[in-house]
């Protein structure tokens, strides 16, 4: 299994979500080798990645859409 710092990147097939404007100010997300999952800011594409493990991801998006994150 590859150890997630050593994700190769250079081959990533980055989307935004469906429910996206289609601008620049957006997250996007690349499922890569080994069940990682890669997460970048779309405004700078060549600029750092978030890389998590599956388990991580899961954790992550679940708090997402239990609003673990909102500013209300």
């Amino acid at each position: 299994m590859t150890n997630k710092y050593d994700v190769d990147l250079s081959e990533a097939q980055w989307f935004k979500s469906i429910r996206s404007s289609g601008g620049k100010d957006c997250v996007e997300v690349a499922f890569l080798v080994d069940s990682f999952v890669g997460m970048r800011d779309s405004k700078n594409p060549a600029g750092p990645a978030l890389v998590f493990t599956s388990d991580q991801w899961d954790a992550f998006t679940a708090a997402v859409s239990d609003g673990k994150f909102s500013q209300s």
